[in-house]
């Protein structure tokens, strides 16, 4: 009987919370759908399938909420403007048909509600559930930074123009184009190619391990798992335009296909990526000497 009394007590207090988060998903639980179905079955613009890391990446946004609900609510309910003109604009851009604002409003709106309801200390609570979410909600920024990885696109012909010449394959590097004399084709390292796309989705999954595995509250492992994150990526780019390069090059049009847009491509960007675990491992285990090691007896 005790039982029973609880849970509508439970309810009624926190009434409120539970109104927000119905209307919350009602509001864009079909955005979200429209993500994941963008996402998987890649029927979305190339620029928003720069966010497919949001796969994962919203799914540990919800955990990490789902971890800290007792320090919310234990949190004072103090509310700060700023978070009432984010509710506000995150309205105005709900309602706007400019895709974008539509996609953002998501993010701002839940940036909002930390502020209006728990103010700073709400805000710093959920600090990197929310940096996840802005990071996985699409939008066309990455189009604005593709025309300044140019040189990245520069360099990544280089080198495979030089590695292939040592197999006597007579490329001609012409800036982000690779000229085969084999067949006179032409292949461009577009931005796409470059592993921009690749780029953001190691930084992000390195992200989510750092905070998984609490390395994130260490300067020193999150700069290491970052800056690896971008050494693998830049390697592992230019070995599998190599490959790219060779197929199209000697006329293998469907191994070209399968490792460019099929599935042969995706088990490859999963096998880059699962290197960050281990060399999270690594990383980990070398700072834990580092400091260890002074403490030892001589």
């Amino acid at each position: 009987m005790q039982t029973r009394q609880k849970i509508p007590i439970a309810i009624e207090e926190n009434l409120l919370t539970i109104a927000i988060t119905a209307l919350i998903f009602l509001m864009y639980i079909p955005l979200i759908i429209y993500w994941y179905d963008g996402w998987i079955n890649k029927s979305i613009s190339i620029e928003h399938e720069y966010f497919s890391h949001g796969a994962i990446g919203l799914p540990f946004a919800g955990y990490i909420v789902w971890n800290n609900r007792q320090k919310w609510q234990n949190l004072p309910n103090t509310s700060h403007p700023v978070g009432g003109v984010l509710l506000g604009i995150a309205g105005v851009w709900y309602l706007s048909d400019i895709p974008d604002l539509i996609d953002l409003s998501f993010p701002l709106m839940l940036t909002g509600i930390c502020l209006w309801f728990k103010g700073i200390p709400g805000f710093k609570l959920m600090g990197m559930a929310l940096l996840l979410i802005w990071l996985a909600s699409p939008n066309n920024i990455p189009y604005l930074i593709e025309p300044y990885i140019l040189p990245l696109q520069k360099f990544i012909a280089a080198i495979i123009g030089f590695i292939l010449n040592q197999f006597n394959m007579n490329i001609d590097v012409n800036g982000i184009y690779l000229d085969l004399d084999l067949e006179r084709r032409v292949i461009e390292i577009a931005p796409h190619c470059a592993g921009l796309k690749m780029l953001f989705t190691s930084l992000y999954v390195s992200l989510v391990l750092l905070n998984w595995t609490g390395a994130i509250a260490s300067r020193g492992k999150t700069i290491c798992l970052l800056f690896s994150a971008v050494l693998i990526n830049v390697s592992g780019n230019i070995i599998r335009n190599a490959l790219l390069t060779i197929f199209y090059g000697t006329g293998q049009d469907e191994a070209f296909h399968w490792f460019h847009e099929s599935w042969g491509g995706d088990m490859y960007s999963i096998c880059m990526l699962s290197l960050l675990f281990p060399i999270m491992n690594l990383i980990d285990d070398y700072f834990t000497n580092s400091v260890d090691f002074p403490n030892q007896p001589e």
